[in-house]
């Protein structure tokens, strides 16, 4: 008797959860169609069926987890705070302290890009949505600059263990932008406007 067939339109969804969660667990070395299909309860056939590849399977892992900083600084106040560096790097503070293992987690699938050209697009989705955020405020070419710094600053958190250093933070971005690091008097907080910021 064939086993009548199971109603799951979320299955394609779960299938991207089980691998994020395979590998966070067990770094992207322990990811493969058959360790996901467990961790999802689902028959092999099901990944193989929504992912022909592993490559697609970590395409759809990066676009879930990649982007949460360009979001959270899109609807955020510190694009428009007057001190734009201090605002900055609260954030990042904020962000590396709230989930740090989902940090870590899009940080992994971000840096596979570098062997996994499939996911270079994607990779490549979260500078260019955190640089159009900040660009109307400072200009590109600065924005790409202080995307460099952060995502730099991030990573050296993530792989050292050192504890972040907002005030470091907020001055070093201080220095791209061109703005008093104290925060005093002659502090500029206009967008750069330099021919190589247009």
């Amino acid at each position: 008797m064939t086993r009548p067939r199971r109603h799951d339109p979320d299955r394609r969804e779960r299938i991207v959860d089980a691998a994020l969660a395979v590998v966070g667990r067990a770094g992207i070395a322990g990811l493969s169609h058959r360790t996901v299909a467990a961790e999802a309860d689902v028959p092999l056939g099901s990944t193989t069926y929504h992912f022909a590849s592993l490559d697609e399977l970590l395409v759809a892992a990066l676009r879930r987890v990649s982007g949460t900083f360009g979001a959270r600084l899109r609807r955020g106040p510190e694009i428009d705070a007057p001190d734009l560096a201090a605002g900055l790097a609260a954030l990042m503070g904020e962000w590396l302290d709230a989930e740090p293992a989902v940090v870590e987690l899009e940080y992994e699938l971000y840096l596979a890009a570098l062997r996994r050209p499939a996911l270079r697009p994607v990779a490549a989705e979260w500078t260019h949505e955190v640089v159009a955020a900040l660009a109307p405020r400072t200009g590109p070419v600065t924005a790409r600059a202080l995307v460099a710094l952060m995502d730099g600053i991030s990573l050296q958190v993530l792989l050292t263990d050192a504890p972040y250093d907002e005030g470091y933070a907020r001055e070093m971005l201080a220095r791209i932008l061109n703005e008093d690091p104290k925060g005093q008097a002659g502090a500029s907080s206009e967008p750069p406007t330099g021919p190589t910021d247009t």
